[in-house]
């Protein structure tokens, strides 16, 4: 994954959202603020900016479902951090199920 442009732009994104959080700069900086507040907050954020991906969707607005698609991104990855889970193990997660159907897939679980 690490050829792919798209890959290597959200593992910088991962990454410097591991700063933030280590720099504590919630004044400063809106990762540190957010991780401040805790795994409830984060997740809550997360699903606004669904919600907002959804309602750019239904809209049929490109721009806007680029830019929320964008802020869900990244609100993803900032929720990924607050609870421990490196974006990596998601994507594993996904190759592991590539080629499977999605019904024989949710069967198994």
């Amino acid at each position: 994954m690490s050829d792919n442009p798209a890959w290597a732009t959200l593992k910088r994104l991962e990454e410097t959202i591991a700063e933030r959080a280590l720099s504590g700069e919630g004044a400063s900086s809106w990762t540190a603020k957010l991780l401040g507040k805790g795994t409830g907050a984060c997740a809550q954020k997360l699903g606004e900016e669904a919600v907002e991906t959804v309602i750019a969707a239904i809209s049929g607005d490109k721009q806007a479902i680029i830019s929320e698609s964008a802020d869900l991104l990244y609100h993803w990855l900032v929720l990924l951090r607050a609870t421990g889970v490196d974006a990596e193990d998601v994507f594993a997660e996904l190759a592991r199920r590539e080629g499977r159907s999605g019904i024989d897939e949710k069967a198994s679980r």
